[in-house]
């Protein structure tokens, strides 16, 4: 039997109608029969097009308020039935069920109405049934039956039937038969999840992926599963990479703990900062962040918390960066980062970032909360006699949002709304103060009252007795070690001043 098949009946019930026009006319136009559903029935009779009600087939009105329209043998069979199966074959003249060769429905929006703030009763409304299950079966029977379950498939049936004059090839149908069961069971999975309060049960359903130039190294091959467009206008430049989007990440990770802040300015490398600072201006913010680690900064990403003014992309514009990065710019701004014609620009929108993060582990996934607290003054608790001063206090807390969001182990200093320098990375926490230390004096900063952030706790005191001897006045950290006492004794000892979070920030 001939894989290739010409359609010459369709069963069309829809929610949304649009694109739906030229499909029915092509349709009408090839001969072929039409069954139908209430308002779509209405739809395609207002084109003047003939269309046969599915109660004629069924002898079965829509009842219990339009729940049950197409839940029927002679429906179901029609789709349903091998038409190389004699049995079948059989069956179908015996009790006069029409082949429907053709299905073409969608479903309720459930998403949507869910996001919309609608009523339980309105969600559970937006269930579907008959429109799920006549996806299903079209699909499980691809060998015979073509099924469009999507108004994204519209043009590519439109094509088909307009180039093959009505036919399709069983590829053509095991092709929109995977995009059905695509549909059904991503709709299953977010009905699943607006039920589900089991935490350890994970599903996850994300559509439209985008194939990325490749992975973090050119031999693999790389996609992102998400909304870019939702988070981001892309303004200018080329496509983002692999290696882009985790920095981007990172660096919309970071400026968020300085959204409420004066105009700050981050830049990062490897998903860490290199350089990040706090001022009047986002001129001089820029600037100071890019005096942190002019080195590092060379392609690097930058962000900014606020609009982007002619004099920063001006400053900008002297430094090879892959992407910039803001919630907005002034047009001449714009035009001068334009002159790169590789540099990324992005309007950053306001979008609500997932409540969870998930990563590859094993042969499985981890999944935890974000880490959705950001150390303030209300969570500081002084453990020494010296006390820290308003503006150590405000450093500290800068650090510390900076550390947060640095790859552990990490030691941060911070100067006046500046970063100094870090250690990132490190397998040890000394380690990780030694490399800081070394950077800042490799670019000349003085060291001489600034202030410190770990992340973790010091199980000993070597870290706070490095710190005192590099000029560090004061300490930032969760404390929770059994040898706290240690460090806030030779603190003590030295006139350092050091708080304590309750609040520990790792980051691997």
């Amino acid at each position: 039997m001939s894989t290739t098949k010409k359609i010459q009946s369709a069963l069309i019930s829809v929610f949304s109608k649009d694109g739906l026009e030229p499909i029915v006319r092509k349709l009408h136009e090839q001969n072929v029969t039409l069954y139908s559903t209430g308002g779509t029935e209405d739809f395609i009779k207002n084109l003047g097009i003939p269309v046969v009600p599915v109660e004629d087939i069924t002898s079965f009105p829509e009842i219990l308020g339009g729940r049950v329209k197409t839940l029927h043998p002679k429906i179901f069979g029609g789709i349903l039935n091998r038409q190389d199966n004699e049995s079948d074959v059989q069956q179908m003249k015996e009790f006069d069920i029409p082949q429907i060769d053709l299905v073409i429905v969608d479903l309720y929006p459930f998403e949507k109405t869910v996001a919309s703030g609608a009523s339980e009763q309105d969600i559970i409304e937006k269930i579907d049934i008959g429109g799920i299950s006549l996806i299903r079966a079209g699909a499980k029977n691809f060998k015979d039956t073509v099924i469009v379950a999507s108004v994204n498939e519209y043009s590519l049936l439109l094509d088909l039937i307009t180039e093959q004059d009505g036919a399709t090839t069983l590829e053509n149908r095991r092709l929109l038969a995977t995009k059905a069961f695509h549909v059904s069971s991503h709709y299953d999975g977010a009905i699943f999840n607006y039920f589900n309060t089991d935490e350890t049960i994970y599903k996850e359903s994300i559509a439209d992926g985008q194939v990325l130039r490749y992975g973090e190294n050119p031999h693999q091959k790389g996609f992102f599963f998400g909304d870019f467009d939702a988070m981001f206008k892309k303004v200018h430049g080329k496509e983002l990479s692999y290696n882009n989007l985790l920095d981007v990440d990172a660096a919309v990770n970071l400026i968020a703990e300085f959204k409420t802040d004066g105009p700050t300015f981050a830049i990062l490398k490897h998903n860490n900062a290199c350089g990040l600072a706090s001022r009047k201006t986002i001129s001089e913010a820029y600037l100071a962040a890019l005096a942190c680690d002019p080195t590092s900064a060379f392609g690097g990403v930058l962000i900014s918390n606020t609009k982007i003014d002619l004099e920063t992309a001006q400053e900008i514009n002297k430094l090879f960066c892959e992407v910039v990065i803001a919630p907005s710019y002034d047009n001449e701004a714009i035009n001068v980062l334009q002159e790169k014609k590789n540099r990324i620009i992005l309007v950053q929108n306001e979008v609500e970032l997932p409540a969870r993060q998930v990563r590859t582990c094993l042969n499985g996934l981890l999944i935890q909360d974000r880490n959705n607290i950001t150390d303030n003054k209300e969570h500081l608790k002084t453990v020494t006699i010296t006390e820290p001063t308003a503006q150590e206090i405000e450093d500290l807390i800068f650090a510390s949002k900076i550390c947060k969001n640095t790859k552990s182990n990490t030691i941060v200093f911070a100067k006046n709304g500046t970063l100094i320098s870090s250690g990132t990375g490190q397998t040890s926490r000394v380690d990780a103060l030694i490399q800081a230390v070394d950077k800042a004096k490799a670019f000349g900063f003085d060291l001489n009252g600034a202030s410190m952030a770990s992340d973790a706790f010091f199980p000993f005191p070597d870290c706070v007795e490095l710190a005192k001897k590099a000029g560090i006045t004061a300490v930032i950290q969760p404390g929770g070690s059994i040898k706290d006492e240690l460090s806030i004794n030779y603190c003590n000892e030295n006139n350092l001043a050091m708080v304590f979070t309750g609040t520990r920030h790792f980051k691997h």
